[in-house]
């Protein structure tokens, strides 16, 4: 161990085990204050079996006269703790890079969103993304998600959305190109595979409908039966159709004012599928819920939350239902 020590250079920082370090850039640019420049900022992962997890943000390393001396958080809120002791995050970083303009990229192989962090007029920037179909957002410098917890409202588990939420008026045919109802899904669509969402459409809902409800949920998982792959609410009542790969930005532009709620992976959006290998094939439900109203939750929603805004305000409902197995 001595000969080893002298052979070793001692590290001039440290930061919290397990953060996985994806990669590094150097801030050459003018866009962020002087005081930036030089410094080096690093997209940590974040682990998925230390309590509690460490990573899941980007550090800022301050430099001075070219000599690291302090590890500082630059962008965070990806990670939320939940009620009941346990940890979600809402994206895993992975790509940094610094733009032409001075601003950051950063990338989130979770979601499937590239963030642009800039800085103006002596405070940061965080428009909403452009009204085109993108996978670009706005992020904030420090930015925190506000992600509700679950509060355990007595919603059951078990049974499907579809079996617990009455309509009031009739249903509502959902479609897909990608696949017919009792089919088999297209592996694009899995977790393993390039996990975009697929497109689908839906009948009008009744003349009184003010927002849609799309809930994907697996109900042959082992355990905490229904698995919760994809929540969208306050989809507008004149929209009837989503194109394939939605990104997992909590709100969207497109579908304007869309909110996605949380999986029970923990993160934003849609969740692929992916049964354990050997599990004979698991029923996916893409069920659509019309409702009479629009929903005052904030983005991030769990299931329980969501389907207790629901009770009592779903005038019709559908589902498309498909199959999948992993080899």
């Amino acid at each position: 161990m001595e000969e080893w020590a002298a052979q070793s250079t001692e590290p001039v920082g440290l930061y919290t085990p397990h953060a996985a370090p994806m990669q590094l850039a150097w801030y050459t640019g003018d866009q962020f204050p002087e005081e930036y420049r030089g410094d080096a900022f690093v997209a940590m992962r974040g682990s998925w079996n230390r309590k509690p997890p460490s990573g899941y943000e980007v550090v800022r390393i301050r430099f001075e006269r070219g000599e690291p001396v302090d590890f500082e958080p630059f962008v965070t809120g990806f990670l939320m703790e939940t009620e009941d002791g346990g940890w979600g995050h809402l994206g895993r970083l992975a790509g940094l890079a610094m733009a032409a303009d001075g601003s950051l990229l950063l990338s989130d192989d979770t979601n499937g969103v590239i963030y642009r962090i800039s800085y103006e007029d002596g405070r940061t920037a965080a428009q909403s993304a452009p009204d085109a179909p993108t996978n670009v957002g706005d992020a904030t410098v420090g930015m925190t998600h506000g992600q509700a917890s679950d509060p355990a409202v007595g919603v059951p588990r078990g049974d499907l959305a579809m079996d617990i939420l009455e309509a009031k008026d009739g249903t509502i045919e959902v479609t897909s190109p990608a696949f017919e109802d009792g089919a088999s899904i297209p592996p694009t669509y899995a977790a393993e595979q390039e996990n975009i969402s697929p497109p689908l459409a839906w009948s009008q809902g009744p003349e009184a409908t003010r927002s849609y409800v799309l809930m994907l949920e697996d109900p042959d998982v082992g355990e905490d039966a229904p698995f919760v792959h994809w929540t969208m609410y306050n989809i507008p009542a004149d929209q009837t159709a989503l194109r394939e790969g939605v990104p997992g930005q909590p709100r969207l532009s497109l579908p304007e004012g869309t909110l996605q709620g949380r999986n029970d992976r923990g993160s934003t959006g849609y969740f692929g599928m992916r049964p354990p290998k050997g599990d004979p094939p698991h029923h996916y439900h893409l069920q659509v819920f019309a409702l009479d109203t629009e929903l005052d939750l904030a983005h991030g929603a769990s299931r329980a939350e969501l389907l207790d805004a629901m009770h009592g305000h779903v005038l019709a409902k559908g589902q498309l239902v498909g199959t999948y197995q992993r080899s």
